[in-house]
């Protein structure tokens, strides 16, 4: 049966002190004809035993399968000590610290995640974290806007080849602010530069410059942070955090380097779910911290001269007027940065370049195989840790029977690039092994009907 907090009489007693008859009295200011008796379709409910049972049979389901699959979600190894530590009961329970002084343990943690993500961006601060990528995109294109004095207009370009995902996340969150994200065209993988012409005269906010890009491919990343400089623009670098282990960090982007970097932080540590859990990292500049959604924690000494750390600044809906807010949804991912924090503190700088070398070798091995095949090619280089191949036929029904045969495949692009024909986005992590790189390039030819040596 359901955990009901409180007796008819108790629930009554209250409504009572309030001065209503009923629970429904409570939203008499909610219009009738928006209100609904049911939920028409939902089944009535299940006991624990049946709904355990029921949940075993589709857990039971769920099949082992090679992963190739990328497209803004990873599979990476993750040390045992990362959630074994992340969900004992101090992290695991804790909400967010607002008393200090009982919450030194987490504050710490977050003060160790931001200069973490700071130190691997190449800017000067970040915030505790946010919802997901998509987010954090939208976030930090919002905080252009606002800071970007010299441009009148609340426009941001957004080159072609950001996570199509992020795109509509961004779109839905900034159109009733009427801010425009305006295309900016792309080919063979990259950002066309001769592009940037057609654009003199026109004012724009900021540029966004994903790096890696969704096709896993390197967009000139100096030259576009200067062209925008030049004309007022602030610069948002939407990254990778495992690439910029290896990666120029936006901070030194051009003369000037970036001015906002966000991304998702799954690869560090979070595994892969039906859906999450993600979490959205986002710095800048010290100039723009103000500017900055969610909170921030910062390091001081008390009256005796002990270090500590405490919350240093929260430009957040629920601490000032709503109308003077940087955010409404900026929330902090506590779990996910707890584990983020335990991820980057094993691997140090040298283990995080080591897994970023590893992922991008074992992505060349599998293009190399696959291409070796005859009749597909990898239209996009350089790459990362994601390539794009061309198939010779369409990559749906492809995909299907790769995973009949327990093979995640990859990410069809026809539906997002269909300038690219049969697009296929592959990715190799540094779990793949070579063996794995074998399985796919042999089930692949039995689906095209390659013959290939054994």
């Amino acid at each position: 049966m359901p955990f009901i907090p409180h007796t008819p009489d108790e629930t009554s007693a209250m409504l009572g002190a309030i001065g209503v008859r009923s629970i429904e009295d409570l939203f008499d200011e909610i219009p009738a004809k928006l209100r609904v008796d049911g939920l028409p379709g939902v089944p009535a409910g299940l006991s624990e035993a049946a709904i355990t049972r029921l949940m075993r049979e589709r857990a039971a389901r769920n099949m082992p399968s090679l992963c190739f699959l990328g497209a803004g979600a990873y599979e990476h190894h993750i040390p045992a000590a990362v959630w074994e530590i992340a969900t004992r009961g101090e992290f695991y329970s804790a909400y967010t610290p607002y008393q200090a002084e009982a919450s030194q343990g987490t504050l710490q943690l977050i003060y160790e995640y931001q200069s973490m993500l700071a130190g691997l961006t190449g800017l000067d601060v970040s915030n505790a974290s946010l919802y997901d990528g998509a987010t954090a995109f939208a976030e930090a294109c919002l905080m252009a806007v606002r800071s970007a004095r010299g441009a009148r207009s609340r426009r941001v370009l957004v080159p072609r080849y950001v996570n199509p995902v992020w795109r509509k996340v961004a779109r839905a969150l900034l159109a009733g602010q009427n801010v425009e994200l305006v295309e900016l065209a792309a080919s063979a993988g990259r950002t066309e530069l001769a592009a940037l012409a057609a654009l003199e005269g026109q004012d724009f906010a900021a540029l966004a410059i994903p790096y890696p890009n969704f096709l896993g491919g390197f967009e000139p990343v100096d030259e576009l942070t200067d062209w925008a400089h030049a004309r007022g623009m602030l610069v948002i670098a939407a990254c990778n955090p495992t690439a910029l282990a290896l990666l120029k960090p936006p901070g030194e982007w051009g003369a000037k380097g970036a001015d906002i970097a966000c991304g998702e932080g799954q690869p560090l540590g979070i595994p892969l779910g039906s859906g999450g859990p993600y979490f959205g990292f986002l710095a800048c500049r010290q100039a723009l911290v103000r500017q900055m959604p969610g909170r921030i924690v910062g390091g001081t000494v008390d009256v005796e001269g002990r270090p500590g750390f405490t919350l240093t600044l929260q430009a957040r809906e629920q601490h000032i007027r709503r109308s003077k807010a940087t955010s409404n949804i900026c929330t902090n991912q506590g779990l996910m940065v707890t584990a983020a924090t335990i991820y980057l503190s094993l691997l140090g700088s040298e283990g995080l370049r080591r897994v970023a070398a590893q992922c991008h070798a074992n992505t060349r091995a599998l293009v190399a195989a696959l291409t070796g095949l005859g009749g597909i090619s990898a239209p996009v280089t350089p790459y990362f840790h994601e390539a794009v191949l061309t198939l010779p036929r369409p990559v749906a029904p492809v995909l299907d029977q790769l995973a009949a045969a327990g093979i995640l495949g990859g990410f069809d692009l026809s539906a997002d690039f269909p300038e690219l024909g049969h697009g296929l986005l592959v990715c190799a992590t540094e779990v793949r092994t070579a063996e794995d790189i074998d399985t796919y390039r042999r089930v692949l030819a039995g689906v095209l009907g390659v013959a290939v040596a054994a």
